[in-house]
């Protein structure tokens, strides 16, 4: 049986969650928190209307191979949460819940990210030599980039 990760990130934002949601809920964002040097690409025509069922297609390349993923949103409950599953792409899983929570003082978001390798033990290989360190870079990048520019706008 593959091995199954989780990933959790949380990050506060001292805005309104009806400021921070449609700014997560549009597709086109995403290319803007993602970091550069995976050379990320939407594919899908935008605007994309966000919603239970939608289909994003997108690329990335790593180390110079392009990878096309796609994905749908298997939930999607505004100033809530949603949920985006891989249909096809680099991961055996990969199935990614943002929940966002308004507090007194701004917006409580939340990333979840459950995924498996492919490649049985090659794959937790190369999960301990490579991707647990290149999903946290990810991710690093991308509460950088919303600090810049969500919270100090």
């Amino acid at each position: 049986m593959p091995r199954s990760y989780t990933l959790v990130r949380e990050q506060f934002i001292p805005l309104p969650l009806d400021q921070v949601f449609p700014f997560f809920a549009d597709a086109g964002n995403l290319q803007r928190i993602t970091p550069p040097w995976l050379n990320f690409k939407i594919l899908t025509p935008l605007p994309l209307e966000m919603k239970t069922g939608a289909l994003l297609d997108y690329q990335i390349s790593l180390f110079g191979v392009p990878m096309k993923w796609k994905t749908r949103i298997e939930e999607f409950t505004p100033q809530e949460r949603f949920v985006d599953v891989q249909l096809r792409g680099p991961y055996r899983v990969w199935h990614h819940t943002h929940e966002f929570t308004a507090t007194a003082d701004g917006t409580q978001m939340r990333d979840t990210v459950r995924y498996e390798m492919p490649f049985g033990p090659l794959g937790t290989i190369t999960h301990a030599l490579m991707v647990r360190h290149m999903l946290k870079r990810i991710f690093d990048y991308r509460f950088e980039t919303i600090e810049r520019e969500l919270v100090k706008r």
